[in-house]
């Protein structure tokens, strides 16, 4: 679907990537509702976007937004009632959450976090939503989940098992739905320089010597994809190669990772 067609709902439209995301969509002419928990930041967001695209920032038909916390059942029921009256043919889920460190000192809390905003989130949205997108001539969800949902990685155990759930979803659900308009895809997105990372995340990626890619370069990879209508895409070199070879023989890359291990300290 070219972008000018498009009328998306942004999840977490207003994170690091989220922001870059909107931009490049916004940019290339596409529709936005931007969805997220703060209404002050949404608002102002809307209306940078309309500024910077010279529309008329009252003209909620071209961009809108809608204040949602997503692992709420009343507000994501909410939200799709208001994503399908807004006629939306795009859904992106880009709300998420991290969590990092050695797996036995991660709180148990943060991992029901974790599945509830990067899995079941997701995983609801696209259900409330798809008899809608179902009755559009073209309609797409794009999954954004991480390289971690291909790539198990020390430190990201909790994190790394929300996303290849994420990923598995986005594949047996574009399974599932191929005879019909809707469309299921998966961005995977290397590490971003965003306010996900804490100093803790930063240390462990300069010490393993991993590269940081800048948010836009995620906003670029998901028009790609958008436009495309690939299954999947992976952002970076050379996390795009590793993640095939770990599908093919994923033991054999168990090595690769001796300095991630040793770079991992407990958190105190």
């Amino acid at each position: 679907m070219k972008a000018a067609d498009a009328r998306v709902v942004l999840t977490g439209a207003a994170g690091g990537i989220g922001q870059a995301v909107a931009q490049r969509l916004a940019h290339s002419g596409a529709a936005l509702m931007l969805v997220g928990r703060s209404p002050a930041r949404l608002a102002a967001q809307a209306r940078s976007l309309a500024a910077a695209t010279g529309t008329d920032p009252a003209d909620a038909s071209h961009i809108a937004w809608c204040v949602a916390d997503v692992t709420q059942p009343q507000a994501l029921a909410r939200l799709a009632e208001e994503a399908a009256a807004w006629r939306c043919n795009v859904l992106v889920h880009g709300a998420g959450v991290p969590a990092f460190g050695p797996f036995a000192d991660l709180d148990t809390a943060l991992m029901q976090s974790l599945i509830d905003t990067n899995l079941v989130a997701p995983m609801r949205l696209t259900q409330a939503l798809l008899p809608h997108l179902r009755r559009q001539p073209r309609a797409q969800v794009v999954c954004i989940g991480s390289a971690l949902g291909r790539i198990g990685l020390p430190g990201f155990a909790a994190y790394s098992a929300t996303k290849f759930g994420l990923r598995g979803f986005a594949e047996a659900l574009r399974r599932e739905l191929a005879d019909t308009p809707v469309l299921v895809q998966y961005l995977g997105p290397r590490s971003t320089r965003t306010g996900f990372n804490d100093a803790r995340i930063e240390a462990y990626l300069a010490a393993t010597g991993a590269a940081l890619d800048p948010p836009a370069r995620v906003g670029d990879a998901l028009l790609q994809l958008l436009e495309s209508e690939r299954a999947e895409r992976y952002v970076g070199y050379p996390e795009s190669i590793a993640v095939r070879l770990n599908a093919i023989a994923n033991s054999w890359l168990d090595g690769a990772f001796r300095k991630h291990r040793r770079n991992l300290q407990p958190h105190t």
